[in-house]
């Protein structure tokens, strides 16, 4: 089996909810196609995941030399980041929680 490439970004302002729908149309896809499918999508999870996934794609090439034409998108996961609790006033002098939700992104590439 060909070696897998690892690419990841950390505590990116998007809930995991929203990245995992992006995750799951790029994986398994070859890396053109994968890039395309981001590039055509007006979601904000797939600019965040195509900076990944170009980083990835340079860790392939640069660090382990494999060629860039044959690679694949191996495995996509989102995991939960850290959650910033905010408090917005609301009606009859209450408070309801808010929740920033981030997440960790990554990506992992190997040559077909």
């Amino acid at each position: 089996m060909s070696e897998v490439v690892r690419a990841l970004a950390k505590n990116s302002q998007i809930s995991p909810q929203k990245a995992r729908l992006m995750a799951d149309a790029i994986r398994g896809l070859s890396v053109d196609r994968a890039l395309a499918v981001l590039a055509l999508s007006p979601k904000k999870s797939a600019r965040l995941f195509e900076k990944v996934l170009k980083s990835a794609i340079a860790n392939a090439e640069q660090n382990h030399g494999l060629d860039v034409d044959n690679l694949v998108v191996a495995e996509v996961r989102v995991d939960q980041g850290m959650v910033l609790k905010r408090y917005r006033p609301k009606g009859m002098g209450r408070m309801r929680k808010r929740f920033h939700r981030h997440s960790h992104l990554h990506v992992a590439v190997r040559e077909q």
